[in-house]
């Protein structure tokens, strides 16, 4: 079992994968600005709290003290964040990545793990998007991520293993909840105003259930140093155009909620082209893993979370919105 440190670990995705690695028998220090709040975290006797920016060196270098694995998922994870402040998004996405590589190795971690992003490839016509694909970002969320993974992979030796895994956007019920990615936006919109609107729709877009994300983050924790070393994975399941997406929020939502009626679907122009199709082959033939959760099992729990009254609000609550809520906070 390790100690380990997660940045960014009260985030949509931490909020998973934390409660995780703390049933796997992990100790876990959670290091976080917690502007989101604490909540999505339960108290558990191997769960430390630090309150805590990555842009901050030397608190962020206290609490890496006596960990021995760094994930890094702390972030402004939002593209629109960059229209709003692109000077903060810099200094955290990209500014502060390097002085926190340093400090790890200085620190004796042992392995550091980092969170870019399937968004890097950009537009391409490719039907199948490896790991060797040029990098094609179209905005500063996607080139940061994509500057980032060198600057990790030139610090590692054999005492300092480091890994990057590229998600797909990432969909599915979390107890620190986001309703502004595509799969959950729809979801939330079909069930609540029994209308969603479609921008563009033919864009291609793969897609990530949050429980396989927890999963393959959990593997390269314990995966042997020698099968990751240096090592970028894509990790994605399904490819779907934002239509076909569309179609299944909708015939879901209609099965789960006859009462409602008919879900109607609208379309409108969009400035966001982003469409590529990424192949995960790499993670399944290094490390014996397969995404094997759907779009169709996310869209159904979050179908599930909101009969059971665990998304009030989701319409107006700035909380399960990255940018309102920043931006209610005068963060950017």
């Amino acid at each position: 079992m390790a100690k380990i440190l997660v940045t960014g670990g009260a985030g949509y995705c931490g909020s998973v994968l934390v409660p995780k690695l703390l049933n796997e028998g992990h100790e876990v220090t959670v290091y976080d600005t917690f502007w989101f709040g604490r909540d999505s975290l339960k108290i558990n006797k191997n769960l430390n709290l630090v309150t805590g920016d990555i842009r901050d060196i030397n608190l962020l270098s206290r609490t890496i003290e006596g960990n021995e694995v760094f994930i890094n998922l702390a972030c402004i994870s939002n593209d629109a964040s960059f229209e709003l402040n692109e000077s903060l998004s810099t200094s955290i996405n990209l500014d502060a990545f390097e002085p926190m590589v340093l400090a790890a190795k200085k620190l004796k971690i042992k392995r550091f793990i980092y969170a870019s992003s399937s968004s890097v490839y950009g537009v391409s016509d490719e039907p199948e998007v490896t790991e060797n694909h040029p990098l094609v970002p179209l905005t500063l969320y996607n080139k940061y991520k994509g500057m980032c993974e060198p600057i990790l992979l030139r610090y590692i030796d054999a005492d300092f293993t480091g890994v990057v895994f590229r998600p797909a956007t990432v969909c599915g019920y979390s107890p620190r909840q986001r309703l502004d990615v595509s799969v959950n936006i729809l979801t939330n919109l079909a069930i609540n105003k029994l209308e969603m609107t479609v921008f563009g729709g033919n864009q291609r877009r793969p897609n990530i259930h949050i429980k396989d994300y927890a999963d393959i983050v959990e593997l390269l924790v314990t995966a042997p140093s020698n099968k990751i070393q240096g090592q970028i994975f894509n990790v994605g399941n399904q490819n779907l155009t934002i239509d076909k997406i569309s179609e299944t929020v909708k015939n879901i939502v209609e099965s789960k909620f006859p009462e409602k009626g008919p879900i109607k679907i609208c379309h409108t122009s969009s400035s966001d082209n982003r469409s590529y199709h990424i192949n995960s082959d790499k993670l399944f033939t290094t490390l014996g893993f397969r995404a094997n959760r759907t779009i169709e099992d996310a869209i159904s729990e979050m179908c599930d979370a909101f009969t059971s009254g665990l998304l009030p609000n989701s319409l107006l609550d700035s909380k399960y919105f990255n940018v309102k809520l920043l931006k209610e906070k005068r963060i950017i």
